[in-house]
């Protein structure tokens, strides 16, 4: 059992794989556990979690720096960017990064706008003429980051997903138009969370395609029956919580939230970028790193390193849990 930032972490020696499943404070697992065992006998009724709902819901905006209000609820990033494709005029052009994951990208193409790619650092000189440019905060690839700063700049709305980025980034993203993340990485919560924050203009024009009793203004009397009558607020755009998912995320995102972030970025890049320094590369300044080196999956797997392999690259991240221990096994397995 490790300890880092004031919580207890089982995680494993060479542990580099938060980019795919990040590991959960002792406290997020324990919560879980203990609403498994209330579920197995019968001791819970649905309205239950809703608090549970509600805590990580507020939770998120201040991570990502939106009201409350401003914050749906979803199941993952696909789904949550599926309704700013649909509430788009039709044959809306979208820029986006080349190579970005495809759960940002594919649902513009689905429904049939113009995307067009271009390189991450070329995106803010391109966006003039665009109606979205949708990218990652952080690659997931190689951990770039975005130019936030010349994105915001362009006046052109943006759509965020910080799924790579938030609980490690600090972010102040307010200013975006929609704000995207899935739970299960970066901010230790179960899969089956994601939230959508989107600015008060943007909430005007989406469109509800997941339109479901949750979304409504009174979940518990919108359970049947016509007239539509959903939230007036971004819960609209909710979808029907995983309720054993929420209760973990209602723990884990409150305590990051309370984080010096600033400092867990800090802790982050100097844990990757000493595995850099270390193999002599160029340090990057990012949680994640790819390291392109010969037989590298093959030799840190038989140092008991579990990583990811990406873009035809090794993929390594760096929490708030990683040591130097952790760092050390890399270098000898790759030196």
């Amino acid at each position: 059992m490790r300890t880092a930032f004031g919580g207890e972490f089982d995680v494993p020696l060479g542990y580099f794989n938060s980019p795919s499943i990040g590991i959960p404070p002792k406290a997020v697992a324990d919560a879980v556990g203990e609403a498994v065992r209330r579920w197995a006998s019968g001791a819970d009724q649905p309205p239950t979690f809703d608090a549970s709902v509600a805590t990580a819901r507020e939770a998120f905006g201040r991570l990502v720096g939106m009201p409350v209000e401003q914050v749906a609820i979803g199941t993952s990033v696909s789904q949550l960017v599926a309704v700013v494709a649909a509430s788009l005029p039709r044959d809306s052009r979208v820029l986006v990064a080349r190579g970005e994951f495809t759960s940002l990208t594919f649902p513009f193409a689905a429904l049939g706008h113009t995307v067009t790619e271009v390189e991450l650092d070329e995106l803010a000189s391109a966006a003039d003429g665009h109606d979205l440019v949708a990218v990652s905060v952080v690659q997931s690839a190689d951990g770039r980051i975005a130019d936030l700063d010349g994105l915001r700049a362009t006046g052109v709305p943006v759509l965020l997903d910080a799924t790579q980025a938030l609980g490690w980034l600090p972010l102040d993203v307010g200013w975006a138009h929609w704000v995207v993340a899935a739970g299960y990485k970066w901010l230790l919560s179960p899969r089956g969370t994601a939230w959508l924050a989107a600015r008060p203009e943007a909430l005007e024009t989406a469109v509800p395609v997941n339109a479901n009793w949750y979304a409504g203004e009174d979940p518990w009397a919108t359970v049947y029956g016509l007239p539509l009558r959903l939230a007036s607020s971004a819960r609209a755009l909710d979808t029907s919580p995983v309720w054993l998912a929420q209760v973990g995320a209602a723990v884990a995102l409150p305590w990051l939230a309370s984080q010096d972030l600033a400092a867990v970025r800090a802790h982050d890049i100097g844990m990757a970028n000493e595995i850099l320094t270390g193999l002599d590369l160029p340090p990057t300044n990012s949680a994640i790193i790819a390291i392109d080196r010969p037989n590298a999956k093959e030799r840190l797997l038989k140092a008991g390193v579990t990583a990811s392999v990406r873009a035809g690259k090794v993929r390594l991240g760096c929490h708030l849990y990683t040591t130097f221990d952790d760092v050390d096994i890399v270098l000898k397995a790759l030196s």
